[in-house]
Parts: structure tokens; sequence; C-alpha cells
């Protein structure tokens, strides 16, 4: 596999992470890197999502990466920056980090591979296109993920 190839199978994982949150969310590409021998792909998700519904959110995708028999490999259960860290079959590191302002950003790190030239993401994005540019803040509302209450009756389902 090369650094291109391992940037599509990154992006793959990533896009399929976003597919299976319901209700679904809004979100751009964030900052791709490569070099050396890896490549880092990343989503910043742009819905509000509430403080109250965090940790619903945190299990709807943990749940999924559990059903798709990725390995859990460490948690953050900062109350401001929570994050969940887990490990494909196939070596790529993927997580979910809540940073600045409550936003919800996804990275999936590849394992070292054959050098290549990487192209960016070809998926149009899950929302407004922001063109390279940095994706903002969470600005988009959701009656679900931005309610200022917690979930009653448990969680959503993935």
């Amino acid at each position: 596999m090369n650094m291109q190839e391992a940037a599509e199978r990154a992006d793959e994982l990533l896009y399929d992470t976003v597919k299976s949150i319901t209700p679904p969310v809004k979100w751009d590409h964030g900052i791709s890197t490569d070099g050396g021998c890896e490549v880092s792909r990343r989503i910043s998700v742009t819905t509000v999502i509430s403080p109250e519904r965090k940790g619903n959110f945190l299990g709807v995708v943990e749940r999924h990466w559990q059903k798709l028999g990725f390995t859990h490999r460490g948690t953050n259960k900062s109350e401001k920056t929570p994050a969940t860290y887990f490990l494909t079959p196939d070596g790529f590191q993927i997580r979910l980090l809540f940073g600045y302002q409550g936003q919800a950003h996804f990275e999936v790190a590849t394992p070292c591979v054959e050098e290549s030239d990487v192209q960016p993401p070809k998926t149009v994005p899950g929302g407004p296109a922001y063109d390279g540019a940095k994706a903002p803040l969470p600005n988009e509302q959701s009656e679900f993920w931005s309610a200022p209450s917690p979930i009653s009756g448990g969680s959503p389902a993935s």
C-alpha cells in the first residue's frame, strides 16, 4: 500500500464513521498531513454538540467502531476535551476528540506505508465546504445534538 492508497482508506474510515451518526451532523474536511511514510486525515464537525450530549456522541461513535472490530486503545475522560482512541485491524489509528469550543474532530493516522504523492480528499463535505480553509467553530444547530438537556432513556442507536 502506498501513501495515496492509505489516504483513501483513511478517508473511507472517516466517511463511514460520520455516516453512521444518527441524527446526522454537518462536517468539513480538516487539515490533511503527510510526511515520511504516514498520512493523517481529519474531519471537523460543524454541528454544535451540547455539553449534555457529548457523552452520547462519544458512545454512538465507540459502539460503531467496536461493531467494526476496532480495538479500543484509550480514553481521555476530561470534561472539556474528552477523547476516545481506537486501532483498526489493518493498523490505522482513529480517534474522536472534542477540542476548543466543544468542537468534535475525527482523525485517522495511517501506518507507515510506501512513499508516494498524496491528493486531497475527494468526497464532498457533509455540510458547507470551506475550500481548504479551516472549518469554522461549530455553527450548525441540530434539534438533537445541540439540545441543552441530557437524553432521557439512554443513547441514540448507532
